[in-house]
């Protein structure tokens, strides 16, 4: 099948979609397809996240029930059978790209998946790469193992690249609206790959090489890394000058130019910011150069967990009590507001910092009632009277601050929230 048969299917959409990887990315991407027409296989090594898929289970809270269900009517299905994807024309994968122990890119997601691939490629197919990873990943990684088949990229089939932009639980932007940026290996390759994507997606964003799409990606997620570094060091320093920073940023952003609001927190979560400027740092020694800005905004964001254990423990001591044996009630395990994913969050390091202290730490988020090892509790009256200290971690929306004013002795805010609440009985420390 040459460029113009396989755009000729995807515009009538008869080719069929092949997903690898149905997480965060995977599944969403997989509905917009499906919503649009196109029948979809959903590829997971995790047998029994396909049989609820299948059975059009709610696997995230901030992608509903009914939309599951839409998915299976529509004709799709997940499948654990990877010989499948010999069915399949368009093949995306949305697999992890962690970091190792020595934040060096742990590529092997990527590699299993594509020589998975390599093994069910025949002529004529679209392989995308939608995975965050470093610039050259598509050319060094995915075209060596995928021609091991004995089909040259370009030719043969087409590859390209074209990162995913997900932000789990922005209502505002879901996968149709937020622009999709493409890099194909070859002009016929960014032809079919934006093809494709134009049929589910407001808006593409053609470049001119993998490369370039690559390193995109890398640059928003540096970029907010970066700022939010910054701006969580002027917080540490204000903070000794008790200077409210949340009231500094409201006054800097009435600048109508030169300026944009980042927002402090208790540290960086997500698999996407903590992890992807890494990515670069990494490849940047290959060109033997240093990226210090990427390396710093590491280091003051992973020091925020510490700062708040801090603070807890100073609001503690203000209260003639120590973290030893407080009761502490951590409220949001989620990295950020109004989802269920815990991936990075810095609630789990500052509950592993308090329990190392002597703490007995329980946690309370609407989202998520199942984590291992730390006790959950319902947010009422007496959670709240009973524990020593409420630390605020995630600014969930449906939360009922008021209560957590009027319940609790001491409020740790990392996220301003009880600076909407009027007349907080509790005392309020900010961290």
């Amino acid at each position: 099948m040459n460029n113009k048969e396989l755009i000729e299917r995807i515009k009538n959409k008869k080719a069929s979609i092949g997903i690898i990887g149905m997480g965060y990315v995977g599944i969403p991407l997989g509905i917009e397809f499906a919503k649009n027409g196109f029948k979809v296989i959903g590829f997971d090594t995790d047998t029994g996240k396909v049989k609820d898929i299948n059975s059009g289970k709610q696997i995230m809270k901030h992608i509903s029930q009914e939309l599951m269900k839409e998915f299976i009517a529509n004709g799709s299905k997940a499948s654990y059978n990877f010989e499948e994807l010999k069915d399949v024309e368009c093949i995306l994968m949305c697999v992890p790209t962690p970091l190792d122990v020595y934040e060096q890119p742990d590529m092997s997601y990527v590699k299993k998946a594509t020589e998975t691939i390599s093994k069910n490629l025949n002529k004529g197919k679209l392989i995308i790469l939608e995975s965050t990873t470093y610039p050259g990943t598509t050319k060094e990684i995915i075209k060596p193992i995928l021609e091991e088949s004995g089909l040259s990229a370009g030719k043969d089939f087409f590859l390209a690249y074209s990162p995913e932009r997900e932000d789990p639980g922005n209502k505002d932007f879901s996968v149709s609206r937020i622009p999709k940026v493409i890099g194909g290996l070859t002009p016929k390759c960014l032809e079919v790959a934006n093809t494709l994507y134009s049929e589910i997606i407001e808006e593409t964003v053609k470049v001119s090489s993998p490369e370039t799409a690559e390193a995109t990606k890398l640059m928003e997620n540096i970029f907010r890394a970066v700022n939010i570094a910054m701006i969580n060091e002027l917080k540490l320093i204000f903070e000794r000058m008790d200077i409210n920073v949340w009231e500094v940023i409201e006054a800097a952003n009435s600048k109508p130019f030169g300026f944009m609001p980042f927002y402090p927190g208790p540290g960086m979560g997500g698999h996407c910011i903590p992890i992807d400027p890494f990515y670069l740092s990494w490849k940047a020694k290959e060109y033997n150069t240093e990226a210090k800005f990427i390396e710093l905004a590491g280091e003051i964001n992973r020091k925020m967990t510490e700062n708040v254990a801090h603070r807890i423990g100073k609001g503690l001591n203000d209260h003639s009590k120590s973290i030893r044996k407080s009761e502490i009630l951590v409220l949001g395990l989620a990295y950020k507001k109004d989802i269920d994913d815990m991936r990075e969050s810095p609630a789990l390091k500052i509950i592993e910092l308090l329990k190392f202290k002597g703490a007995n730490v329980s946690y309370h988020d609407p989202y998520i009632k199942h984590a291992t090892e730390i006790k959950y509790v319902e947010l009422n009256e007496k959670n709240l009277s009973k524990a020593d200290a409420v630390v605020i971690t995630t600014d969930h929306s449906n939360v009922n601050y008021e209560d957590v004013g009027k319940y609790a002795s001491l409020v740790i805010d990392t996220r301003n929230v009880m600076a909407n609440v009027k007349n907080p009985k509790a005392h309020i420390l900010r961290a």
